[in-house]
């Protein structure tokens, strides 16, 4: 399944639901041609916005990806407190909510590496880009390192600017 991109990002600001984009994403909209399946999200973790979050996903269905059918998942604050990151599959496809991002922090720590942006029709924060090549270099995996190098020249072409 594809994930819905626009229909999640509306379902969180519809809920007033904090939360930076990263991953994927944030590196298309810097420029990047690469294609992403899921929607990366860090997520404030207030108490507050852990209650709007639960809220906004309960009707999506969020169930822990690769986990096996049938295990028992109760999507609610408690969980969200209990927990720091998770990947889901819900009906709007795959999302993963990060407490916590390695090379980044927390959703308080990467707010200030952070631009408004609209797409969709909606207005969001996503992580800078020089932020972005940190977090993708931090991450290590062969598919965010083979991305660095785009990024790095998107980076280089706007500062010459």
């Amino acid at each position: 399944m594809v994930t819905d991109f626009e229909a999640a990002l509306t379902v969180l600001n519809s809920n007033q639901v904090d939360f930076i984009v990263v991953g994927g994403i944030a590196a298309t909209l810097h420029g990047s041609a690469q294609i992403t399946q899921d929607l990366d999200l860090v997520y404030a973790r207030t108490r507050s916005n852990i209650e709007r979050l639960a809220k906004a996903f309960k009707p999506l269905a969020p169930y822990l990806r690769g986990a096996p059918p049938g295990l028992p998942f109760l999507w609610d604050e408690r969980t969200i407190r209990n927990g720091l990151n998770f990947t889901l599959t819900t009906s709007l496809g795959d999302i993963d909510l990060l407490g916590e991002v390695v090379g980044g922090g927390t959703y308080v720590d990467l707010l200030p590496h952070t631009m408004l942006v609209e797409g969709f029709g909606l207005q969001f924060h996503i992580v800078t880009l020089d932020k972005l090549i940190v977090l993708k270099r931090a991450a290590g995996r062969p598919k965010d390192i083979a991305v660095v190098a785009e990024l790095q020249q998107i980076l280089e072409r706007r500062e010459k600017k």
